[in-house]
């Protein structure tokens, strides 16, 4: 099957966003079956290929956003990687801790915890890895 444009500006976004490292560990923990290469195939070009790269918002701001809708809606894994994508994107562990500690007043104690946990299980491995999780 030919990839479309949007799945190749969407491989290009993902790359800068996650890193070449967690793009192929990803690629053989979670994307390596028919079944979740199909789903792979269709976020890469939705979402990376048409949503990260509308206008009007950096992908600074994007990752931001999306580590506060991950949060409400209680969905760990995807924070953790899209926390990964907010620090290569330039947010600070610090400012990533205060964006999940205002929230404390708007989705609740018990909610921000579990992020905090996420956010603090990353960042550790993240500071574990050669170049900090930061780099190519």
């Amino acid at each position: 099957m030919a990839k479309s444009e949007n799945w190749e500006k969407g491989t290009k976004v993902r790359r800068q966003l996650l890193g070449e490292g967690a793009v192929q560990a990803m690629s053989q923990d979670v994307y390596n079956d028919p079944i979740m290469e199909k789903f792979g195939d269709y976020a890469r070009e939705a979402v990376f290929g048409m949503l990260w790269t509308r206008p009007g918002l950096d992908m600074k701001t994007r990752a931001l956003i999306c580590i506060v809708s991950d949060t409400a809606i209680h969905a760990w894994p995807e924070l953790a990687v899209h926390m990964r994508m907010a620090r290569r994107m330039g947010w600070s562990e610090d400012e990533l801790i205060e964006a999940l500690m205002h929230m404390n007043g708007y989705v609740g104690l018990p909610t921000v915890r579990e992020a905090m946990i996420v956010a603090r299980d990353l960042f550790a491995k993240m500071r574990a890895e050669p170049d900090g999780g930061l780099g190519e």
